[in-house]
């Protein structure tokens, strides 16, 4: 019985050592190997990622010039439905039309942002490693030549650098239509849940933390759509958690308003509490006279000697920003960290 060698293109038989034979079916270059299959396998959801951010730059860029030609024309820049600033006076119609136009629009776009992060835990994160687990798949990976923390950075590396490629894309682009439409004008505050988690660093840091927990909780469950539960419930969690410990991550500005004066913000201030002083500088909550027919001589009782509130101004809105992004990013890499070490110490 006798056995043929397969032939090279030119017709020789590979030499020793050679490694066509056995690289033939493998891929080269910067996405070889596990990179490679990474790829393969999450290619859809990566072209979804780039489709948005091209679809997203267009949306923003028509949406951006007709706004901005609709505030240039009514002369509406800086002015709410109620201001105080001289200028404003009589735009009140402007500005309602203005939002009716263009404000669905604008919270469309705050709301993709908002739920992006999400998305990318869900269907990214959660089945980056529960599916290998769950299918087995990655014992045939660990029996090769690969170690298993390197199979891991592997798996996540790429997909960490397009989630923070697309969503800082997509967070720039926003950035430059929120800046020649937000606030006043719009309706839509630095403040408010849709513009914080969509301005800045805020969605990128998101983003990173969702994969981060989409890949622990597949570690730790072993099952796709257990993972994608559990990772849901986790970032709904955390969002709601820091939501309520926002106002607090740097000090708060403090307005004092006399008896005679008319308490009244900047349009953009982030309003927090507010209530009243007394003569001695003691501040009292707001209903600290529940009586409305007794309120005039219960104030005078407690020494009260105007209003206060307590506030953000618009200058604090990139710090708090940095400030609740860099807690996000610290925890992804607590969550990181903890992964690797669940991986070491179940596979060696």
């Amino acid at each position: 019985m006798t056995t043929t060698a397969h032939l090279g293109a030119d017709g020789a038989k590979p030499a020793a050592g050679d490694g066509r034979g056995t690289r033939a079916s493998g891929r080269s270059g910067p996405l070889g190997g596990i990179g490679w299959l990474v790829w393969r396998q999450h290619r859809l959801f990566f072209a979804a990622l780039w489709a948005a951010v091209v679809v997203g730059a267009v949306w923003c860029a028509v949406l951006r010039g007709r706004a901005a030609g609709f505030i240039a024309a009514h002369h509406i820049d800086g002015c709410s439905l109620i201001s105080l600033v001289p200028r404003c006076d009589g735009t009140q119609e402007a500005v309602t039309a203005f939002r009716g136009t263009y404000g669905f629009a604008l919270q469309l776009a705050e709301m993709g942002l908002l739920l992006l992060p999400v998305l990318i835990g869900l269907f990214l994160g959660a089945p980056l490693i529960a599916r290998e687990l769950e299918a087995g798949t990655h014992k045939l990976v660990l029996t090769q030549s690969v170690s298993p923390l390197r199979w891991l950075a592997a798996k996540t590396a790429l997909p960490a650098l397009i989630v923070l490629l697309t969503t800082t894309a997509l967070s720039a682009v926003f950035a430059w239509l929120w800046q020649a439409v937000g606030d006043e004008v719009s309706g839509s505050y630095w403040y408010s849940t849709l513009d914080f988690a969509a301005l800045g660093p805020v969605p990128v840091a998101y983003s990173l933390l969702a994969l981060a927990v989409g890949v622990l909780a597949g570690l730790l469950l072993r099952g796709t759509v257990l993972t994608m539960g559990v990772t849901l419930g986790a970032m709904v969690l955390i969002e709601v958690v820091l939501k309520q410990i926002r106002p607090y991550l740097m000090p708060i500005a403090t307005t004092e308003f006399g008896a005679e004066q008319s308490p009244q913000l900047p349009d953009n201030a982030w309003l927090v509490g507010q209530g009243y002083h007394t003569r001695a500088g003691t501040h009292l909550p707001e209903n600290i006279c529940d009586s409305v027919a007794g309120m005039e001589p219960c104030l005078r009782a407690k020494g009260v000697a105007g209003q206060y509130m307590d506030h953000h101004p618009v200058s604090h809105h990139w710090p708090l920003a940095w400030i609740e992004s860099g807690i996000v990013l610290a925890l992804t890499a607590v969550l990181t960290v903890f992964a690797f070490r669940v991986m070491r110490r179940r596979h060696g």
